[in-house]
This record gives structure tokens, C-alpha cells and sequence, in this order.
């Protein structure tokens, strides 16, 4: 069993991870605790830790790891990964994009892949036959509804809504609206330029957010929380092979 430490822009979510990619336990919190880590451990005895951050701070929890687990891995840009990257700056990218891709490859397999991450921001990546080829990255649900409301003198704060009627038919609504259906008109430009390229693409939706929009864009896969937390188990293990090599 080994202990995936996830620090986000948000969260940071921390989870114990089998041989078989269950899920054993999560915990979700605004700032890691010795006493979620003490947790984790006494219970599940992991052998090996992997530690990856969107915001820094990562060497403080390496730290406070070491003593309690066996082997502890930091990802960065230098670390060996278990797909190809073909990215003008690799020390640039970030390692969730990163993790994301080679727990899609594990769970997908190999072949083509648009892989959509509906986070703080959502990023839209494209994997090639085992390959991470790039992607963009625009504002996620909850920093434009906050951009419409702290960039503005009197437009209300609101928040995410099913995507439902073409046009709000009050304020609250027609940002509702606005924002929702942008982002749906935004993945959806997307996913139709990516299949009039290869009509076999698969596009695969994760994130807190996916569930809003994976129904309303045909032929897309929902993947749970849990391919984040597979691609850097993933990530730890041939770490840890190569290191015995």
C-alpha cells in the first residue's frame, strides 16, 4: 500500500492506495495535519509515499513524512514518469496535468486521449499513443463566477448551476448562465476539433465539476477522483522499479 499526497490550488487530499488502485481511505482538508499523516499510517502501515503540489510547501511535508514511511518521492520536473512527454517546457508543467495523464494511460490504456480537468482551473490535454503532447489552460468554475464579481461594482457573487435554459432571465441566472454555458460551448469546440481529427478519440472528463457537463457532450468518459491518485501511484511504483534497477 503506499500514501498519495495531492496539494491542489484548494485542497490538499491525501489517500491510501492498494495494489489494485482501491481506494482504501481519503482525507480532504485546507492544510495537511501530522495528525491525518499519523492516521494514515497507523492504520494502513503504506511503504511508500508520493508527494505532489500545484502551490509549493512540498518540502515540508516531504519532511514530515520521512521517519514515518519507508520510501517518500517528491514529483517534479526531473522525475522519471512512465509516459513521454513532448512539452516545450517541461520544468513548467504541472504535475497534476502530468499525473493526470499517466492515470488516464493506466486505466485507458494506450491510444488517443482528450483529458479534461475541471479543478480551480480546467485544463484541456491531449495524450497520444503514451505520449503527453500539450494542452490549455483556462479559469475554472469558481474564479469566473468570483472574476464577474470582484472585477465588477454590482454584479452578485454566485455559483455553479446545472447548465439548463440558452438565456438567464435575471441577473442571477444570466451569469449562472453565462458562465456555465461558456464553459460548455468552450469543451464542446474542443471535443469536435479533437474527433474531426481522429473520430476514435476518447475524451475523458475528471474533477469536481465534470459531472455538470459530462451528460450534455456526447461519447465522454467520467473519470473519478481516484485516476489522479492512480497516476501517482503509478508514478511511485516505477520510481521505485527503477530505483532497483
Amino acid at each position: 500500500m503506499n500514501l498519495i499526497v495531492d496539494m491542489g490550488n484548494t485542497l490538499t487530499k491525501i489517500a491510501v492506495i492498494d495494489g489494485n488502485n482501491e481506494v482504501l481511505q481519503e482525507w480532504r482538508s485546507d492544510v495537511l495535519s501530522e495528525a491525518q499523516l499519523d492516521e494514515a499510517v497507523g492504520r494502513y502501515s503504506p511503504v511508500g509515499a508520493i508527494v505532489s503540489s500545484t502551490r509549493g510547501d512540498e518540502e515540508r511535508v516531504c519532511a514530515m513524512l520521512e521517519g514515518r514511511i519507508e520510501r517518500v518521492l517528491r514529483l517534479g520536473p526531473q522525475t522519471p514518469v512512465p509516459i513521454g512527454i513532448d512539452y516545450a517546457t517541461p520544468q513548467t508543467l504541472g504535475p497534476d496535468r502530468v499525473a493526470l495523464a499517466v492515470g488516464a494511460v493506466e486505466m485507458f490504456g494506450l491510444g488517443d486521449m482528450l483529458i479534461v480537468d475541471f479543478g480551480t482551473a480546467i485544463t484541456i490535454d491531449l495524450v497520444q499513443n503514451g505520449v503527453f503532447r500539450g494542452g490549455n489552460i483556462s479559469p475554472g468554475v469558481d474564479m469566473r463566477f468570483r472574476a464577474l464579481h470582484e472585477q465588477t461594482a454590482r454584479l452578485p457573487m454566485c455559483s455553479e448551476a446545472d447548465v439548463s435554459e440558452l438565456l438567464g432571465d435575471s441577473t442571477a441566472t444570466a451569469i449562472e448562465q453565462g458562465v456555465m454555458r461558456g464553459i460548455f460551448y468552450e469543451i464542446n469546440g474542443y471535443v469536435e476539433s479533437f474527433r474531426k481529427k481522429n473520430s476514435e478519440i476518447r475524451i475523458i472528463f475528471s474533477g469536481g465539476d465534470a459531472k455538470r457537463f459530462v451528460n450534455r457532450i456526447k461519447n465522454t468518459i467520467f473519470a473519478s477522483c481516484n485516476m489522479m491518485y492512480v497516476g501517482l501511484n503509478r508514478i511511485l511504483e516505477y520510481n521505485a522499479a527503477e530505483n532497483v534497477k
